[in-house]
């Protein structure tokens, strides 16, 4: 099965808005792919919801553990520092290595989405990733 990492822009984008991000989700849900998650996304999506949308404790804490659900928690061993300009890629990074993920799924054009890969592993945008599986 296919182990992939989202950057927590994906998962906002699924909760929000829905559309390709949210497909994404619905794989993990149907059992398609393996979704790698670890505390540090878990932190910067919960940080994002509360400082960006006004979203409750409760909401948020709801969201968190429908995706702790979905997901398999990843502690990394490392800390990397590739990206120097958006610290929080780095935590993307760290997890897809510690997870031995195949793919790193982001909508972020400048930092993570132009690495292309890292370490053997693709990184992709949602619709990228979609029209590979």
């Amino acid at each position: 099965m296919l182990k992939i990492v989202a950057d927590a822009n994906v998962y906002i984008s699924a909760i929000l808005f829905g559309g390709k991000p949210e497909e994404i989700i619905g794989l993990a849900r149907q059992g398609r792919i393996e979704l790698l998650l670890s505390g540090a996304i878990l932190d910067q999506v919960a940080r994002v919801l509360k400082r960006k949308f006004d979203w409750s404790d409760w909401q948020i804490s709801e969201v968190i553990d429908e995706l702790r659900s979905l997901a398999i928690l990843i502690t990394p061993k490392q800390t990397l520092a590739i990206i120097k300009e958006k610290e929080s890629d780095n935590r993307v990074l760290e997890c897809a290595v510690e997870g031995k993920a195949q793919y790193i799924v982001s909508g972020d054009k400048r930092h993570l989405l132009a690495l292309e890969k890292f370490q053997g592993i693709e990184i992709l945008s949602p619709a990228e990733l979609l029209k590979l599986l």
